[in-house]
This record gives C-alpha cells, structure tokens and sequence, in this order.
C-alpha cells in the first residue's frame, strides 16, 4: 500500500456480506446467444491475423491484475488515454450477483484515462493462451464488452494492447447511476463467484498496492463500506484492517 493511505473497504466487510451461492448455469438474457466453440475460434483467429505488431499485449484494468490467469512474459505499467473503468456491465445473475440481486460488473468505458497493467504475451502457445482468456470474458453473444486494440502509454514506450471494452450500445450497458445506487449493488450483490464488494476490494487493493490511485474506486470503495456497516449493525475493529 502506497504511503499511509488505506482504503475504507477491508476484508472484514468481505467476510460480512459474503455467503455461499451454488453455481445456477450459464442464463441467457433476452436477445443473446450462448457462445459455441465456433465463436471463441473465431475471436482467437480475428486476434491473432490484427494483432498490430510483432509482440502480443494484453491491457488489464480490473480483475486481470489481481487474477490474470493467462501466462505472460513481461508487464508493464500502462496508461489508456480516453478510458476509464467504470461500474456500467449488467446484470450479472451468475458470478456475483444473483436473480434476487443482480451484480453490476466493472468494464473499460469512454472518457477520462485508465491506469492499468500491460501483459506482453508468451509466442510460444500464444494461441491456448488466448482461447483460455476468450472463454474468460465471453459466455454470450453479442458480447457486451467486445475485444479490441486500444494504444497505451508506458514508461518504456507507447504499445498497442488488446483489450475488452464497453459497447455502450448493448442493452447490459448501464449509464447515469449514481454513486450511492452502484455502491447499494455492489454492498449486497453476491454470486457462486464471490461477492462484489469482494471483486471491488481485490481491484482497490492491488491498484493502490502497484500505486494505481484511481479516485472513483476510491470513493465508491468508501460509499460500500459505509452500506455494510450500516446493514451489519457494526464497524470493523481497526485490527481487521
């Protein structure tokens, strides 16, 4: 943790709000398709004919960084100009939300700037690597948070790095929540996955940890803290910190 600055949100507030939810299966959403074997092919092939330059970057911002899963060679820490991660991908029934409680899920949106970590991927089983990461982020189609090259910037030099971004014009896109209506689904939302407020601690965390102070988590991060506690009846002693 970078200085003295510690974040509101902890991992006894976790604890509080966590419960078990068994698996439900894949629920398809009203004009969607579950993706086949074809599609994640096709998404691996369209990656590997437009990858831009001789070494294969992936961009992380949320859960890629605490939990990147695909092999890597090198990171780097990288800056996305015109982007910024945002609380906007919906309704999540399954990983952590539920029917009664549905999830809201962090996804790369317009505007602003995301600092993040970029992943130079290995040549060598590059392409397994990539269907492993396809059949991570897509379960449905159309998919809501597409894969595309975006152009970061690093202290080494600027790179062209794949990435999954919002598509604001899918029906899952969320926009105009306020603060305190994201940090109320975030404080109780709860899935076979874990919760969100575990998702939202695990991304805090490791950000301030690489140094990453990224002002609407931080704030959001306070607001669900605050819900839990006021939903729990208690405070987390300082000593569960």
């Amino acid at each position: 943790m970078t200085g003295s600055r510690r974040p509101r949100l902890t991992r006894r507030h976790v604890d509080l709000v966590h419960r078990p939810v068994e698996d439900p299966g894949p629920k398809l959403l009203p004009g969607f398709r579950a993706a086949t074997e074809a599609d994640f092919a096709d998404a691996v092939d369209g990656m590997l004919a437009s990858c831009p330059g001789e070494d294969f970057w992936l961009f992380g911002y949320g859960s890629l960084i605490w939990n990147p899963e695909t092999a890597f060679e090198e990171k780097r820490l990288a800056r996305a100009m015109g982007w910024h991660r945002r609380f906007c991908l919906g309704p999540d029934y399954r990983y952590r939300g539920s029917h009664d409680r549905p999830g809201l899920m962090m996804a790369l949106d317009r505007g602003g700037q995301c600092t993040g970590m970029a992943y130079r991927l290995p040549k060598e089983g590059l392409e397994p690597e990539l269907h492993r990461l396809i059949r991570r982020e897509l379960s449905q189609l159309p998919s809501a948070f597409p894969w595309r090259w975006i152009s970061v910037r690093t202290e080494q030099g600027p790179l062209r790095a794949l990435t999954f971004a919002m598509d604001r014009k899918s029906p899952r896109y969320v926009a105009g929540l306020p603060d305190e209506e994201i940090a109320a689904i975030l404080a109780s939302a709860c899935g076979f996955r874990g919760s969100m407020a575990e998702y939202l601690f695990s991304t805090v965390t490791m950000l301030e940890s690489l140094g990453i102070h990224d002002r609407n988590l931080w704030r959001l991060q306070a607001l669900v803290a605050e819900r839990i506690e006021a939903g729990c009846g208690s405070e987390p002693r300082a000593g569960d910190r």
